[in-house]
């Protein structure tokens, strides 16, 4: 397990990912250039879920090489990092944002702050990119 929550350190990241709003996803472009994007997650204890609007480049950079990052905010000088890295997939086996009422309730000021609703979220956003840690720097 990557990340222990019966550590303090584990116990720490693990809260950091149940309750941080928005994380950087690192693809990789086809040329090698890192290409940072911010998203919004859903981490299951094991895995993190990101959905995405189809047919962008993350999708394509995933596709060609599964290897990404996810970092979360540091404070001002630095500290308290938390730097995951794994492999992503697009994993058609998930439900639709909608169906995960953790997700939408986690998400529900933001759809709303975006003039949408969990309906026209789930539509748009529809494809699941599952996160499978095989490293963490915390």
């Amino acid at each position: 397990m990557v990340i222990d929550p019966s550590t303090e350190k584990g116990a720490r990241v693990a809260a950091r990912l149940r309750d941080e709003i928005v994380a950087w996803l690192v693809t990789v472009a086809p040329d090698g250039t890192p290409v940072p994007t911010p998203v919004w997650f859903l981490w299951d204890g094991e895995t993190l879920l990101v959905y995405s609007q189809p047919e962008k480049p993350k999708l394509r950079n995933i596709a060609a090489n599964p290897s990404v990052a996810v970092a979360l905010r540091t404070d001002a000088l630095g500290d308290d990092l938390v730097v995951i890295t794994g492999e992503a997939a697009v994993d058609a086996s998930a439900p639709v944002a909608l169906e995960l009422p953790r997700y939408i309730e986690k998400y529900a000021e933001e759809i709303a702050r975006l003039g949408s609703n969990p309906d026209e979220f789930s539509a748009g956003y529809s494809v699941p990119i599952r996160i499978r840690p095989t490293r963490l720097r915390a």
